[in-house]
């Protein structure tokens, strides 16, 4: 179902981080309207405010992926984490469509000056952590660093399941997470869009049949669902998986790709439908704890623009493809 006006009109009264995109994928704007927008992100609301807090050296926070004094302070013992710090910084920049060039020079400030708190690596080699490793790889490939000995790491650290678990590392687990192997496809696919190199094409293709065999829903041994997670909206999803994220990304990698949408996504597909309020928005969900640099959504239980962003573009490249539409089936 197509967005309507109304609901269109509330999307576009936004932050240019999100306006570019509705414009893009919902509204149908021509590309020097959304692409206007975008360049917005780097002078106007959420982008400017983000960049105004980098630090000299290149960092945020004065820390690679946890704020400088975090380990040992008071707010080492609360729940959650700070999400103030460099990875999640430049996440969220990339994420919200910052065009790279404002960032000239960041890559190799961090190269001088920014190190892992685990072992203290340099932070473009990435460390041991699947989903750290996962954003440094996509946010390195747009900052124009040479990451490409990083990118080998995920097809040679793939679990025999297929997927990827942040735990494996450490020895704590020998099967794939879904929210692991959704940050690792998220990361791997940022990684070839961006570069090209399609070194690690066949190892996200077998990271997404790990998803998709399961349906994005359930696990391998009982058929039942994997967690309460999956049905689990909320924004900044930072690390955590749902069946809305998940089908943002297929529909990404599909759009690479140039595939039409898997059958076996029906079921993550009426998840993400039924979660969909009268009035067509999606409902924020518990936000993850710990400290931000400011908000960037609504508070739990009002309805997201972000969220309703995501789901009905998702939603819409489900609906829309030739195949399903001439059967008459949108999902189950």
């Amino acid at each position: 179902m197509a967005t309507d006006q109304r609901l269109l009109t509330w999307l576009l009264d936004s932050d240019p981080a999100l306006r570019w995109q509705v414009e893009r994928d919902l509204a149908g704007a021509p590309p020097e309207t959304w692409e206007a927008t975008r360049a917005r992100v780097a002078t106007e609301g959420f982008g400017a405010e983000l960049l105004s807090k980098q630090d000299v050296d290149g960092q945020w926070a004065g820390g690679a992926y946890f704020p400088a004094g975090f380990f040992g302070s008071a707010e080492a013992d609360r729940p959650g984490q700070p999400w103030t710090a460099t990875t999640w910084a430049l996440k969220d920049l990339r994420e919200w469509g910052l065009d790279a060039s404002v960032l000239t020079g960041t890559a190799e400030k961090l190269a001088a000056n920014s190190r892992w708190e685990y072992d203290d690596l340099p932070y473009w080699g990435g460390e041991v952590d699947v989903c750290i490793n996962s954003y440094t790889l996509a946010t390195g490939a747009w900052l124009g660093a040479d990451v490409s000995a990083l990118a080998a790491w995920f097809p040679a650290h793939r679990l025999a399941d297929g997927g990827w678990n942040c735990e494996a590392e450490e020895g704590r687990s020998t099967r794939s997470s879904f929210h692991s192997t959704l940050n690792a496809l998220r990361g791997t696919l940022a990684y070839e869009r961006i570069t090209g190199d399609t070194s690690v094409r066949s190892a996200r293709h077998a990271g997404e049949e790990y998803l998709l065999s399961r349906h994005l829903l359930y696990r391998a041994t009982t058929g039942s669902p994997v967690g309460d997670f999956v049905a689990q909206c909320v924004f900044p999803n930072r690390h955590r998986y749902s069946a809305l994220m998940a089908l943002d990304h297929f529909r990404d990698t599909a759009l690479l790709d140039g595939t039409p949408p898997d059958p076996r996504l029906a079921d993550a597909v009426s998840v993400v439908r039924a979660a969909r309020q009268p009035d067509g928005t999606w409902l924020q969900g518990a936000p993850l704890p710990g400290r931000t640099w400011f908000d960037v959504d609504v508070p739990e239980g009002e309805s997201s623009r972000w969220l309703t962003l995501i789901g009905a573009r998702a939603l819409d490249w489900w609906d829309q493809d030739p195949a399903r539409t001439a059967g008459g089936a949108t999902g189950r």
